[in-house]
């Protein structure tokens, strides 16, 4: 088995050469004229379709209010439903969930790594 440390140094390495090729795509992309150009009509294009969106959300408040509630009501269910699987699964309990179809669903657990300082 390889060390962690010597599969972190090669995703490391990975990503740092993924960043400078997308540079240079970028850098090869900024220089072409006809690629300058688009941007351009992509930027006015935007501003028209914030422009309409806002009308849209101006005439729609009241659902949009309800939009937000229920994001916010989704991300605290499943946060809390998330806290109680991992307390199950600590407690070495099986925890499956079934839809209304009747598909099956398990936990997948996932180790995330965060800079310290």
């Amino acid at each position: 088995m390889q060390d962690i440390q010597e599969i972190f140094n090669k995703i490391q390495a990975t990503r740092k050469q993924i960043k400078d090729i997308k540079k240079m795509m970028k850098d090869a992309l900024d220089g072409t004229q006809e690629y300058t150009e688009i941007n351009e009509q992509m930027k006015i294009l935007r501003e028209k379709k914030k422009r309409v969106e806002q009308v849209i959300k101006e005439t729609m408040s009241s659902e949009l209010t309800k939009l937000e509630d229920l994001q916010i009501d989704l991300a605290s269910d499943l946060e809390m439903m998330n806290d109680i699987s991992l307390t199950k699964a600590m407690n070495g309990e099986t925890i499956t969930l079934k839809d209304e179809y009747d598909n099956e669903y398990e936990p997948i657990f996932a180790v995330k790594f965060k800079k310290v300082n």
